[in-house]
């Protein structure tokens, strides 16, 4: 079996290590919080999914030695704060280890997506995204779920998938790892939009219409950077879309939604508001006009007001095509 690291005691860490784990994979996670590690160790529970009883065989250190032995290390932590993490876990990786990267957005300033981040911080290890439609809960329970898995080649991606697959956890493999990447950050930002679409009562009606006309911005600056128009069509794109802009378990439509009531963020980390303004300006780097992704980003920087914001986007001038 396949030992495992995993950089992140969140939800969605945790979900995953729980998932290895269960396949029998000596899995450990690396986590800040003593609290959390803890009670892993010692309750088998997470604070992140307190209904959900742990793998015993799963164990947690607030020291990155547990990620001596790994093969496989999930890096599952926020993008903005992705880059310190895996410079600290470098002393610590083997030679070879692959490291697949778990988070979605475009990091501040430099505008990176994760695996630019990764290549600067990790140099020499292999790399490889999980993205897709998942919620934590419905990983750790075991429940039906599909993802996608990027890597620079299909053997690289297959091999990730064939560590992590179970009977109801599907990966699915492709080597168009910019257009997972970007599908995974757009849809946060889109998934903010749609909260505030629910919360000002703007009907259903022009939720679908905000999907579909923000999934074709994702799709536009995916092609624009390289990636591929079917790759944002599948669960690294579309599918993450419709998960993410029709619940309230998403961070980001939660977030929406407490923005269109007026209600102003909570203290959660939401990777949808941290990438906003990163996501925008690819759009300008690459020349891709992305009119629902610039109004999250001045709401979310209080530049714009949600009815101003609706407002900018209902007088917008008619397309001659769709």
């Amino acid at each position: 079996m396949t030992r495992v690291a995993v950089l992140g005691g969140g939800a969605w860490g945790t979900a995953l290590a729980q998932l290895c784990a269960a396949q029998g994979h000596g899995t450990a996670i690396w986590a800040r919080d003593a609290g959390v590690v803890a009670a892993v160790n010692a309750a088998h529970r997470a604070a992140a999914l307190p209904d959900i009883p742990l793998d015993p065989r799963l164990t947690a250190s607030t020291d990155m030695a547990v990620l001596a032995g790994a093969s496989l290390v999930l890096a599952v932590i926020p993008a903005q704060a992705a880059r310190g993490v895996l410079e600290r876990a470098v002393p610590h990786l083997d030679p070879g280890a692959t490291v697949v990267l778990c988070q979605k957005g475009v990091e501040r300033g430099t505008l990176a997506l994760p695996t630019a981040v990764a290549g600067e911080a990790v140099p020499g290890h292999p790399l490889a995204v999980l993205t897709g439609p998942g919620f934590a809960a419905d990983v750790a329970r075991g429940l039906p779920t599909a993802v996608t898995i990027a890597a620079g080649t299909l053997d690289a991606a297959g091999a990730v998938q064939a560590a992590l697959a179970t009977p109801t956890f599907r990966p699915y493999p492709t080597d168009d790892a910019v257009g997972a990447q970007v599908g995974g950050a757009v849809k946060n930002v889109l998934a903010i939009a749609c909260g505030i679409v629910v919360a000002r009562g703007l009907g259903e009606s022009a939720r679908a219409a905000l999907v579909a006309r923000g999934f074709a911005e994702m799709a536009r600056l995916a092609v624009a950077m390289g990636g591929r128009a079917e790759t944002v069509a599948g669960l690294s794109g579309l599918g993450d879309l419709v998960l993410t802009c029709a619940s309230s378990r998403s961070r980001n439509f939660s977030l929406g939604l407490r923005l269109g009531a007026a209600e102003g963020a909570s203290g959660d980390t939401v990777e949808g508001a941290a990438s906003a303004a990163g996501t925008v300006a690819l759009g300008r780097r690459y020349g891709v006009e992305m009119p629902i992704s610039e109004t999250v980003a001045g709401i979310v920087a209080g530049d714009v007001s949600v009815a101003e914001a609706v407002d900018i986007l209902l007088q917008r001038p008619l397309a001659a095509r769709e």
